[in-house]
């Protein structure tokens, strides 16, 4: 068992390191670009290898040595890279990001800030709480146009908001675990509420 889990999607780029944390992994944000998360769809520019870059729940980079990285339990870290521009982007992705559309916030940024285009896009969705556990009331439903009790598939929301934005969906690669269901390896804040940790997830140019 590993305590940090790769995307076999970004794998394949030798010119980035990138991992998502589990409940055991030793990482630390002391040498990464961080955020003071807000659950916001607020992007910000990480231009200094470490320290708090500001308020906001994405962070971008085209500068190697960089580590943009985000903290997650049960919200859903996602990994971006642009292969020609090279530009990487770690993203937070609760249910009032994803309401926000937050990753296409993120891929308009990139966009606009280093010249992306979402067809070179590719994008990594880490563990988070699945559709199996992520019961939601009708507030929350109503802002992803739903009705009543019902169960959210926040990764598919994000996966579809980044198809539709104009990434190829041979370049999403959706989660294969739940940081609910898996209390041996990842944080929840839904079981564990306010005593719960976080994972980090990073991803640098190298």
């Amino acid at each position: 068992m590993t305590d940090i889990l790769s995307s076999s999607l970004l794998s394949q780029f030798g010119w980035i390191s990138h991992g998502f944390g589990t409940r055991n992994a030793t990482l630390v944000q002391e040498d990464m670009a961080s955020l003071e998360q807000i659950h916001s769809s607020e992007p910000l520019v990480a231009d200094r290898p470490s320290g708090c870059v500001g308020q906001g729940d994405a962070l971008l980079t085209r500068r190697p040595g960089v580590a943009v990285s985000v903290r997650t339990a049960d919200c859903f870290p996602i990994l971006l890279a642009d292969r020609h521009c090279r530009v990487v982007a770690a993203v937070h992705a609760g249910w009032r990001g994803t309401a926000a559309r937050i990753v296409v916030v993120v891929l308009e940024k990139m966009r606009a800030q280093f010249g992306s285009a979402p067809g070179d896009v590719f994008a990594a969705i880490g563990p988070g709480i699945g559709v199996c556990c992520y019961q939601v009331g009708p507030d929350v439903a109503l802002r992803f146009q739903l009705h009543g009790q019902v169960r959210l598939d926040l990764a598919a929301a994000n996966r579809n908001q980044l198809l539709q934005a104009g990434v190829p969906g041979i370049q999403v690669e959706m989660p294969s675990v739940c940081t609910f269901c898996d209390a041996g390896r990842f944080h929840s804040y839904r079981r564990e509420g306010e005593r719960a940790g976080r994972q980090i997830s990073f991803i640098e140019i190298r």
